[in-house]
């Protein structure tokens, strides 16, 4: 289920990457153990010489984008000298020859490359670059959602501490504004909300009501986050934080952080 998923993820920036750059082939592939990733993903391909291609960490332009974990290009793959060449056949046999890479990193970690090519020996534009990285962010944004969820949703060993649902409650909140898939969208607020009743009500109804980017900002700084940690968390700039900061203080009758936080969890706001 997972794995389906995953690949749909990987399906659908690939044809966001095809729209944006105009790019003729697009492919990619998820590593799903050791070293070595499979083609699984082809659009605008017509033979199926890509499909399934296990593709090596070192070999050809893929295999260096997983070794070195950034973006690769040539403007010619079978005259590239910076490549190796085990895999100039399948290339050949679908007629590309300009050819870019971009990993799909998560947590410092690898997982996948997305691939756009030419059937023109051309350099690679900016414009191509720039949706290439876009559409590699999509789905690593994706897969650490997925991951989070999944982290949360599995039985834990061991019981966490009340500060340890607090920090997974404020990464989530973070995790919110990215969110651009609906159904996983509310299901992550649904997550959210079971954290904050496990708090248990308070005893009178809250008289607060805190706007979501007010909640978002505060679960995040309960969690320790700086102003400029939690703008970079939830995509805002530091000024926009510290005036959703001030509207939450202002409602909760609060003079610092640490008493808004407080005055939040006592709501039944926060966890």
């Amino acid at each position: 289920m997972a794995e389906r998923m995953e690949t749909g993820e990987l399906r659908g920036a690939l044809l966001r990457l095809r729209r944006a750059s105009g790019l003729p082939v697009v492919f990619g592939g998820l590593l799903q153990e050791g070293r070595t990733m499979r083609i699984a993903e082809l659009s605008g391909a017509v033979t199926p010489a890509l499909r399934g291609l296990a593709v090596s960490t070192g070999s050809g332009l893929g295999g260096k984008c997983l070794a070195l974990s950034r973006p690769c290009a040539v403007t010619d793959y079978r005259s590239a000298r910076h490549i190796t060449h085990e895999y100039d056949g399948p290339v050949a046999a679908e007629g590309l020859r300009a050819v870019i890479a971009v990993p799909v990193v998560v947590r410092r970690t690898v997982r996948g490359v997305l691939y756009g090519a030419l059937r023109d020996a051309l350099p690679i534009g900016e414009r191509v670059f720039d949706a290439a990285v876009a559409a590699a962010r999509d789905v690593e944004q994706a897969l650490a959602v997925r991951e989070e969820v999944r982290v949360l949703l599995s039985p834990p060993p061991l019981v966490p501490s009340w500060e340890e649902v607090r920090q997974a409650h404020g990464e989530l909140r973070g995790l919110l504004p990215g969110v651009t898939d609906p159904a996983l969208r509310e299901r992550l607020r649904a997550v959210c909300g079971r954290l904050e009743s496990a708090a248990g009500a308070p005893p009178e109804p809250p008289s607060v009501t805190l706007t979501p980017r007010e909640t978002d900002v505060l679960a995040t700084v309960a969690s320790g986050a700086t102003n400029a940690a939690a703008a970079r968390s939830l995509g805002l700039r530091p000024e926009t934080v510290k005036g959703y900061l001030r509207s939450a203080m202002r409602k909760l009758g609060a003079h610092t952080r640490l008493e808004a936080v407080v005055a939040a969890r006592r709501a039944g706001v926060l966890p």
